[in-house]
């Protein structure tokens, strides 16, 4: 079992001693708990959907461009590279990174800025609480209880992979301070106390550097590949550049495909390699004894040092008004976000439109609201157009 026995560090998550499912079930004799979340989050409708989901580009766009499975899949490799190397559990850390973006809505970013302001005046929309509903309650596949039961130890890595969502007086910290704690993480917080207040183990800070890891080299990979800049525009950025003069240095006239190749697996291997080096380098510091340790440090203890730090955000700040936002990409964007606004006006007036599934929407605004945002984020980006074009006389051809 990934991470385990001699191989394991004292302070990497034991599938032997998790805090448990909500709904108590027998062990496997086969595989680890944390084993079990991985596979429960494989065969889980919402992971299929993440094949027909967007990342940047509308998923027809090009064959060769990210879709939110892609992007998944990129992000576990590199989590279980990073936990093997810090010998924690590599199935913990999959499971984490597996289950990140399952919460996402259809057409990326845009989707998900359309559905927080359909929900406005309820609370708003937000992925990680989204991908918590989602493995808790919204697939219905199993017999004994609705979601995907999952350990506590999972759960926690979906809600702070980035950290702690409350100080120790219970005040919403970070992004939530403003609007504070989701609903549908702080309900089910209250059923299985997620300690909202620590950090999340080791190998849920992994599979959110790992995440971080993946977006720059694969948006930058596809920012190329749409033509939206050239690779010799990324000549003067830290590790890029670094990476891209190596490489003609050592494969000169390589053709621009192999040339982009290596330069992004360059940047891969660079920031992994770092991340192993300054996470060993903190772990050794605070030397955490146990997992609760980890959760109980006070500040991450996996990360970039300083330097690569300075590079992530470098690359992000030349990605943004390139990419992200650049006109071509912009302007697929705001047709996106107006189908999801469509959607979800259409429902709210006539929930008939509905599938009769769905059709039982709670009388009380907040929840009826609620529940068809849970139905349109389920969405794939093609299949929130043919609804559009089921429903509306003209739906945008997002090109």
């Amino acid at each position: 079992m990934g991470g385990s026995g001699s191989h394991r560090a004292p302070y990497a998550a034991d599938p032997a001693t998790t805090r448990g499912r909500l709904a108590a079930e027998a062990g496997s004799p086969t595989r680890s708990d944390f084993r079990r979340d991985c596979d429960r989050i494989i065969h889980a409708t919402a992971f299929r959907r993440l094949a027909h989901k967007t990342q940047v580009f509308i998923y027809h766009e090009g064959d060769h461009f990210r879709t939110r499975l892609t992007h998944t899949l990129e992000v576990t490799q590199i989590a279980r590279a990073l936990a093997r190397a810090l010998k924690l559990d590599e199935d913990l850390a999959e499971a984490s990174a597996l289950g990140h973006d399952l919460g996402h809505p259809p057409f990326g970013h845009a989707g998900e800025r359309a559905l927080d302001r359909c929900l406005k005046d309820y609370g708003g929309f937000d992925h990680n609480a989204q991908a918590l509903a989602v493995v808790t309650r919204l697939e219905r596949r199993y017999a004994a209880f609705d979601g995907l039961n999952l350990t506590w130890e999972t759960l926690e890595g979906l809600v702070k992979h980035n950290g702690p969502l409350i100080d120790g007086a219970g005040n919403p910290v970070g992004r939530y301070r403003a609007r504070g704690i989701p609903a549908a993480i702080a309900d089910y917080s209250r059923k299985h106390d997620l300690a909202l207040w620590s950090y999340a183990s080791a190998e849920a800070q992994i599979a959110a550097i790992a995440d971080d890891i993946a977006y720059d080299a694969h948006d930058t990979d596809d920012g190329l590949r749409a033509e939206l800049f050239r690779l010799d525009e990324l000549a003067e950025l830290p590790l890029v550049g670094e990476a891209l003069r190596e490489v003609d240095a050592c494969h000169p006239r390589l053709d621009p495909g192999r040339r982009t190749h290596e330069v992004m697996r360059s940047v891969i291997t660079g920031m992994i390699e770092d991340v192993i080096a300054e996470s060993g380098r903190r772990l050794a510091e605070c030397a955490p004894r146990s997992a609760h340790d980890v959760r109980q440090a006070g500040r991450p203890v996996i990360g970039f040092s300083p330097a690569m730090a300075a590079a992530d955000r470098a690359i992000k700040d030349f990605l943004f008004p390139r990419m992200y936002r650049h006109a071509r990409v912009l302007a697929i964007m705001t047709d996106a976000e107006g189908v999801v606004h469509d959607l979800f006006d259409r429902y709210l007036a006539r929930p008939q439109d509905l599938p009769p599934e769905w059709q039982h929407a709670d009388k009380e605004p907040a929840m009826r609201a609620r529940q068809i945002a849970d139905f349109i984020a389920g969405m794939t980006d093609r299949f929130a157009l043919i609804e559009h074009a089921r429903l509306f006389a003209r739906t945008p051809d997002l090109r």
